[in-house]
C-alpha cells in the first residue's frame, strides 16, 4: 500500500511544507485538483453529490496543478506527483504535452498525469471547446501526450485525426522514462478508458462505494486481458477509512495506493498549516508504521 497525500483547495503557502512534511514522513505521492473557475450559475449537475450541488465556496482556492507541481518538485527529491485530474478536453494537448514533459524532465520524471473530462457546460463554452466530443477529444489527447512523452528523450511525432492533426515536430525536453496516464471517473466509459491506460482514480467516497467501485474496475481490466498487471495503479480515496485495518481492506480489495487527509484524523483546527503538518507524522506513526 503507498499512500498519496491529496491537496484539496488550499491556501497557495501550505503546498510547499506539506510537500517536505509528505516527503518526510514516507508518503508517496502528493496530488493535486484542477479547476479553471467557479461559474456563479452552472446548467449541469456536479456529479459526485447526491444533490448534484458543488460543496465548496466561490473563493476556495484552486492552484493550478502545472505550477503547484513544479514549486512542491523543487524542494522534494523523492516524492512524486499527480494531478487529481486535470480536465483534459478544456485544454490543447499539444500545449499541454509541453507542460507535462517539462515538469517531468525537471522532476526526474516524478510525474504522473491524471486526466479527467469536466462535467460543467460553462467550463466548455467560456474556453472556447466544445463539451459533445469531450470524450473523443480526450483519447486523442491522451495518444498526443502518450507519443511526447514516450521516454527516451525527445522525438519526432506527429498526429492526423478526428480533432487534432499536425506533422512531425519535436518537443524538448522531454522525459527519460515514460509519463503514466491515469484516468479519473466512476462511470463505465471512464473506467474502460483508465484500463486503456495506466491507472484509475476515484472520487472521494465511502468504503463501501470504493470496493464496489473497484469491483467493477477489475470487470474491466479482465475484459482487457490486465486483471494480473501489477503496475495498473488504483488511486483512491474512501472518507471514513482512517486506521490501519481499514486500508488493509482496501488494499485486500485492490487498492493500490490510498489518498489520506489526514488532519481530520486526530483534532485540531484542520484548516490551520501547523495542524496539517503536525497530522502527517501523526498518520505516519500511528498507520503507517502498522502497515
Amino acid at each position: 500500500m503507498r499512500f498519496t497525500l491529496p491537496l484539496p483547495m488550499l491556501p497557495a503557502h501550505h503546498y510547499v511544507p506539506l510537500a517536505r512534511a509528505a516527503e518526510a514522513n514516507g508518503f508517496d505521492s502528493v496530488a493535486v485538483p484542477d479547476s479553471v473557475f467557479f461559474a456563479e450559475n452552472v446548467s449541469g449537475d456536479y456529479p459526485f453529490t447526491g444533490d448534484g450541488e458543488r460543496w465548496w465556496k466561490p473563493e476556495t482556492p484552486f492552484l493550478d496543478p502545472f505550477i503547484a507541481i513544479p514549486a512542491m518538485a523543487a524542494v522534494t527529491e523523492r516524492l512524486r506527483f499527480l494531478t487529481n485530474v486535470v480536465k483534459l478536453p478544456l485544454r490543447s494537448p499539444l500545449l499541454m504535452a509541453k507542460q507535462v514533459s517539462s515538469i517531468a524532465a525537471i522532476s526526474d520524471d516524478r510525474f504522473r498525469l491524471g486526466v479527467g473530462l469536466s462535467w460543467m457546460p460553462e467550463e466548455f463554452a467560456w474556453t472556447g471547446t466544445e463539451m459533445r466530443t469531450r470524450g473523443a477529444r480526450t483519447d486523442e489527447g491522451i495518444e498526443i501526450i502518450r507519443a511526447v512523452c514516450a521516454g527516451g528523450g525527445p522525438r519526432w511525432v506527429e498526429h492526423h485525426g478526428e480533432h487534432y492533426d499536425f506533422d512531425r515536430l519535436m518537443i524538448a525536453p522531454a522525459p527519460e522514462e515514460p509519463v503514466r496516464i491515469l484516468v479519473g471517473g466512476h462511470s463505465d466509459i471512464a473506467m474502460a478508458r483508465a484500463v486503456r491506460n495506466d491507472g484509475w482514480i476515484s472520487a472521494n467516497g465511502p468504503e463501501a462505494e470504493i470496493v464496489e467501485l473497484v469491483g467493477r474496475l477489475r470487470t474491466h481490466l479482465d475484459e482487457a486481458g490486465r486483471a494480473d498487471d501489477v503496475d495498473f495503479e488504483i488511486n483512491a480515496l474512501a472518507v471514513d477509512v482512517m486506521d490501519a485495518d481499514g486500508f488493509r481492506r482496501l488494499a485486500d480489495a485492490g487498492v493500490t495506493d490510498c489518498q489520506v487527509v489526514p488532519w481530520y484524523y486526530f483534532g485540531g483546527d484542520p484548516n490551520d498549516l501547523a495542524v496539517q503538518v503536525d497530522s502527517l507524522a501523526k498518520f505516519a506513526e500511528k498507520v503507517m508504521a502498522k502497515l
